[in-house]
């Protein structure tokens, strides 16, 4: 699995880093940063509630 990060469209409101805080987090420049592109699979429905929190849909899971 692969997270897909669209910078243009995020607003780094941080729903995703409230769900996953060591795989997303709004670095002390305001923009959202994806610290693991790559989860392990185990944490499949984890990452994919991170994503499905983003409002303005700036990241999707592959794979």
């Amino acid at each position: 699995m692969r997270i897909r990060f669209d910078e243009d469209r995020c607003a780094s409101t941080g729903m995703c880093e409230s769900v996953a805080p060591d795989v997303f987090s709004i670095g002390d420049d305001g923009w959202l940063h994806v610290l693991d592109e790559s989860p392990d699979e185990s944490r499949r429905a984890e990452i994919a509630e991170a994503c499905d929190a983003c409002p303005t849909g700036a990241l999707t899971l592959e794979g």
